[in-house]
């Protein structure tokens, strides 16, 4: 479950959304390489996940594409591994660090 920023009476009805994940990209500790090259968004445990395609910029920050819906991402210090730019990764973000915004197409 993650934290809707809509109005109340549009809960459960189709939307278009932006997706906010405010913790930062940690390798190894929230983020990992995925040999699955589906996009995926789900719950596990107290975590949701995101597997996607993940591209990195020169500000030190990070997008992944999960199915045409990007992320963005900042990342931790820690450096990430050469050829992670471009690849499937997964990662795991707390619930109350995830908020999803309708908007209108």
């Amino acid at each position: 479950m993650v934290l809707w920023q809509g109005a109340p009476q549009a809960v459960g009805r189709e939307h278009h959304v932006e997706w906010t994940a405010n913790e930062d990209i940690v390798w190894t500790e929230n983020a990992w390489p995925s040999t699955d090259e589906t996009p995926g968004l789900w719950e596990d445990g107290d975590r949701i996940v995101f597997r996607g395609q993940l591209s990195l910029d020169e500000d030190g920050g990070a997008a992944l594409d999960v199915g045409g819906s990007v992320i963005l991402f900042d990342l931790a210090n820690s450096p990430l591994p050469d050829g992670v730019d471009g690849s499937w990764v997964e990662v795991r973000v707390a619930p109350g660090n995830v908020t999803v915004w309708p908007y209108e197409v």
